[in-house]
């Protein structure tokens, strides 16, 4: 099934009031998710090899927390809403959806977040990427969007990222809908904004106990799958779970031996702290397992992108 999300005036009677058995889209909640994740970020590279990469990951994603405050998003998305209702695309759709201003200023205020906390290469990156010209970073952000991931090096991408994350983010708090669950397939892609996801994580608690939830890498919504399906080709008969640990571990891989992909889950219930970008970075000897295996990752964390350089 699919997810459509629909403007608050064009529910049905009873429909706004009602919740759904299962809900199928989880709009982030923008307080404290990126102090928790660099929180996290911090904690799991204390006994990893990576703790160095994972330090770096929390240090921009402690300066996300700072820009988002500093710069609070304003805007009308009622006839954006009303628009991707009539067409059945996610109303922030990363290939459609006209960028303002406002990520740029985003990413400058990024860049001087983070001068003072860093040095060597990723110092020169922050001052290359701050004389870069307008153009040159729509295009940047445009190839990350259409994953010509050549076109901007793996450098750069992280921080670009990082800035157009808080900006869909921002826009994701503010739509004024509800999702509802259609018959059709293709919930791969987040049904906000059209990307992918990082992780999958199963919910813990009362309300959504149980449940698996995709985790979008650009606009932190979450959007629910069944489990025992595959997240990438939706097939059910040839899917394995594998971990490094034991069968209890609070992270595995789910790959599909039908479209030869994988994607990480996450358990609540075995792990109440995990999360999603997180404990997928933290976790990259899996990846490295299940490439041994012959898989290939479907998502992408937003730390960790293919590129030159």
């Amino acid at each position: 099934m699919s997810i459509r999300i629909i403007p608050q005036e064009q529910l049905e009677k009873g429909e706004a009031r009602t919740a759904d058995h299962i809900p199928p889209l989880l709009f982030p909640r923008l307080k404290n998710i990126y102090s928790r994740r660099a929180a996290r970020l911090r904690q799991l590279a204390e006994k990893n090899p990576l703790g160095d990469y994972l330090r770096f990951a929390a240090v921009i994603a402690s300066a996300q927390e700072i820009v988002l405050y500093d710069h609070p998003l304003q805007m009308d998305l009622h006839p954006r809403l009303r628009e991707s209702a009539a067409s059945g695309k996610p109303p922030l759709d990363i290939h459609t959806l006209p960028r303002s201003a406002h990520w740029q200023q985003l990413l400058h205020s990024l860049i001087a977040e983070l001068k003072p906390e860093m040095s060597g290469q990723a110092l020169a990156v922050l001052e290359n990427l701050e004389k870069t010209s307008a153009p040159e970073l729509e295009a940047m952000a445009s190839a990350l969007f259409n994953e010509d991931f050549a076109q901007v090096s793996s450098d750069k991408a992280p921080f670009i990222w990082a800035a157009l994350s808080v900006y869909w983010a921002q826009m994701a708090a503010l739509i004024p809908g509800k999702a509802r669950a259609e018959y059709g397939e293709q919930r791969q892609f987040c049904p906000v904004c059209a990307s992918v996801p990082v992780a999958s994580v199963v919910h813990m608690g009362t309300q959504h106990g149980g449940l698996r939830y995709l985790h979008c890498n650009l606009c932190e919504s979450e959007w629910h799958v069944v489990r025992a399906k595959c997240t990438n080709c939706e097939q059910t008969g040839n899917l394995h779970y594998w971990s490094l640990e034991s069968e209890n571990a609070a992270v595995k891989a789910e790959s599909c031996g039908d479209c030869g992909t994988y994607l990480k889950m996450l358990y609540q219930e075995k792990d109440p702290a995990v999360e999603p970008v997180a404990d997928d970075l933290a976790s990259l000897v899996l990846d490295a397992r299940m490439e041994q295996e012959g898989f290939a990752r479907s998502s992408i964390n937003p730390f960790l992108f293919p590129g030159e350089g």
